[in-house]
Parts: structure tokens; sequence; C-alpha cells
């Protein structure tokens, strides 16, 4: 029997919180590409909905959620919270492990929480067409369920390696009415000039960006969205975490450690953010650990300065861990977390010593995530599998010392379209990535393996 924490649709949170106002340190101001001066607000507006840019530098605690949008919401929300009993015996640990399970969403993960505010705030402002990227497919699925339920096009530029492993995800964009491209592409200057230099690239998140924001600027009544990394984002993502802050109380317990995945920074903040408002009130010591691949370690391995988001050097530079713009990661099954930088918010508390990034083999992963499914029955997306291990090795300490603790998994997503990297691991044939050091060049285009081999 599965223990689970549900709230009625009556107590969905009402308000996203903002944790802009609460930082220890606040954020550097973002510059503008061209003159690396900050930039005004004003000149946001060709990309994104003028909302999304206010919510962007708001310094207002609490913001409410529109009606629609909470209609919207009420689809699959709240989502609920189980404890993972039978991998606690499996483990045979006095921790408590707990997840929030985003996997009930529409497509699958907790991208539909951004998808549509986005969505609809541009719609309302009369956008017409929504063009983006997407690494393993999440996200690019989300905003085409998204642009489908406000009746907007929608256009997608699917990293390469992606677009190959994970025909389902493609499939599920057409379905909701998407133009998916796979990345680098003959459809922009910026995916033709990455061609040029390699036919046979596997391309990244920061080059589908720039693909996406050259189709918006280009398309009439076209903007763009984008599903992580920002500050509204975040903002959006942290419905988990409220609501799971009420699904921990009716537990009768306080989480001492969230953990979660990281790549750009949307699922983590998600679920972190509202507990340590929390834990900062009542002065409580909870750990929160951003779990992240070794082959594209921003957080651990990256340097923490001004870059820019996409490889043409087209958006905004912000301060924030990175790799560098022009890192190009191995093609590993986790495509949601295969990106050089991350979130600005996320990035100053890991300076500030709020959060504990870790990173970790996709083997070691795997084997976490197997474990997971085989005792639970509900089978991780490879990123979510990130946070499964660190729970899992943590869960493994307890087990040693003899200590409770209580663990809080932000689960953001499930893996039925990600059989093949399944697949791929029960038979020994997936590849024991390596792990990555950027030397530190301005424009990341060197970096180093520990081992043997050179990737640049």
């Amino acid at each position: 029997m599965r223990t689970m924490f549900t709230l009625d649709q009556n107590d969905l949170p009402k308000r996203w919180y903002n944790v802009l106002p609460d930082l220890p340190t606040p954020l550097d101001a973002p510059l503008h590409p061209g003159t690396r001066e900050p930039i005004e607000p004003a000149a946001l507006l060709g990309l994104f909905a003028r909302t999304c840019v206010e919510q962007e530098m708001s310094t207002d605690r609490f913001i409410d959620i529109p009606e629609p949008v909470l209609d919207v919401y009420r689809r699959w929300r709240p989502t609920p919270l189980l404890r993972a009993i039978h991998l606690e015996r499996a483990l045979n640990t006095p921790a408590h492990i707990y997840l929030k399970y985003e996997g009930a969403s529409p497509t699958g993960s907790h991208k539909t929480n951004t998808a549509v505010p986005q969505a609809y705030y541009n719609k309302i402002e009369g956008t017409r067409n929504l063009a983006t990227e997407t690494g393993a497919g999440q996200w690019g699925s989300a905003l085409a369920f998204a642009c489908q339920t406000f009746g907007m096009g929608c256009t997608v530029f699917m990293v390469r390696s992606s677009y190959d492993q994970k025909p389902y995800r493609k499939a599920m964009m057409s379905l909701f009415g998407a133009t998916v491209h796979p990345s680098p592409s003959d459809e922009t200057k910026a995916g033709r000039d990455a061609l040029a230099q390699n036919r046979d690239t596997p391309g990244s998140l920061g080059l589908a960006i720039s693909e996406a924001v050259e189709a918006a600027r280009g398309g009439i009544g076209t903007k763009y969205a984008l599903g992580s990394v920002l500050n509204h984002v975040l903002l959006h993502q942290t419905i988990i975490g409220l609501e799971a802050e009420r699904q921990m109380e009716m537990a009768g317990e306080s989480p001492d450690v969230v953990v979660a995945c990281v790549g750009g920074g949307s699922n983590f903040g998600g679920i972190a953010l509202p507990f340590y408002r929390t834990a900062c009130e009542e002065r409580r010591a909870t750990r929160f650990v951003a779990v992240e691949p070794t082959v594209c370690p921003s957080l651990t391995r990256g340097q923490f300065r001004y870059d820019f988001g996409d490889t043409a050097e087209t958006t905004p530079l912000l301060r924030m861990h990175t790799l560098g713009h022009k890192f190009m990661p191995p093609p590993i099954h986790a495509g949601g977390l295969r990106y050089h930088g991350m979130a600005p918010i996320v990035s100053r508390l890991v300076e500030d010593d709020v959060i504990d990034p870790v990173a970790y083999n996709q083997l070691d992963v795997f084997a976490s995530a197997v474990l997971f499914a085989r005792t639970e029955g509900i089978i991780p997306a490879p990123e979510t599998a990130h946070a499964v291990h660190a729970a899992v090795e943590i869960a493994r300490e307890c087990a040693a010392t003899g200590e409770k603790k209580t663990l809080l998994i932000g689960f953001s997503g499930h893996g039925h379209f990600d059989m093949g990297a399944y697949s791929a691991y029960l038979s020994g044939e997936l590849a024991q990535a390596e792990t990555y050091i950027p030397l530190g060049s301005a424009s990341g285009a060197s970096c180093a393996s520990v081992t043997s081999r050179l990737y640049c």
C-alpha cells in the first residue's frame, strides 16, 4: 500500500513565491549583449511577454496566479506527495524518503507549471506564436500543450541528440500542434553556421536557444519562451514547494534535506525556494542538495561570472555559474541537464553556501533509478534519476550511521519516454560518461576531461 498525501483542489496555492526579496545577497543586474551595461526592462519586451518581464524584476514576495492559469492547473494540480517506504526498506535505512511527484502533469514533468502562465500572458498580450528550445523534450512538450490550450502556434528547436534519442517526445509535441526542428537546423543562420562547422554535432541547449531567439525575432507575432534559468520561470515553479510544504505538514514531518536535479534550475528552485523561506523564518537547519551530471557540471566545476545564455551571443549576459556558452556537452540521456549555465538565483545561493551542489556519473544514476523503479513502481526520468541517486546515497549514509533524516525529492518527471536509455543500461550498452572541467577561457571553447580524452 502506498503512503500518499494529497490536497484538495480548494487548497491549490493562489500565489507564487518570489525569493528575490529574501536572498541574502541581491542578484547582479543582467547586462545588455551589445553595450555590456545593465539592461533596461523595455529591451526585453521584444522577446518576452510584458508580464513575464515585470515578474522577472519584481520585488513583491508573493505574486497572484491568474484565474485562467489556475483553471488549467486544476487539470492535474495539486500533485501528490508520496513516501517511498519500499525504497526505504530495500535500503534498510532509518531515513524517511518523500517525493513530490510532478510526473502527474499532462506532459509528464514539472515544465507545465511555467509553460501555462507564459502562454497565457503572451496570449492576452496578442502574441500568436511562441518559439523555444528544448533538451530532452519535457519543456517543448509542455509549451506545445500550453500553446494548444490557449490557441497559439508553437515552434520548437530540439537538441539533435535528444531529437534522435527520444522520438516520442517529438511526437507528443507534434500531437499538440507544435512544429519541431532538430537543432542545429537549416531554419536559422545560427543553425546553418553550426552545421557548416560540423554536420554531425549533437547540438546543445545554448545553440538551440540561439535558433529559437532568432526565430522569435524574425517571426511576425512571435515571441520567445524559456523553460528554465530566469527568475520568472523559477517563480512559477514554486507552486511545487508551496504544495509540498502543506503536504509535509499532513505527514507530520519537516524535511532535513531537500534534493532535486539541476540543469537550468527551475525544478530545483520550484521545490527548494519555499522551504528555504520557511527555514530562514523558523531558523531551521535544512540542507538543500542540487544534483547535476558530471559531464555538465556548471555548479561543481563552472565559474561564477557573467556569460551569455546562448551560443550566438544574442541573449543578455547573466551572472551565473557557467561552463562557457560555447561548451558542447556529450549526448547523455539526461538531455534536460545538458546546459552550460545555471539560474542566477540558484548560482547566488550556492555562492552564499545555502545550496550544496553535487555531481554524479550517469551509470551510478541509472543504477539508483532502476532500484527506485523496482521498489516503488515509478520510472524516473533520467534527469529526475539524479535526484533519486543523491537521496539513495544520503539514505545509505543514514543506514551506516543510524541517523534518522527526512528526505524530500523534487521528482521532476517520469521516464516513460526514456526507455531507450533504460534498455541501454540494462543491456550494458550505456557508456560510462566522463567528467569535464572548463579550463577557464572566456568563451568556454576549451574544456578538458579528468580522464584521458579531450573534448572541445
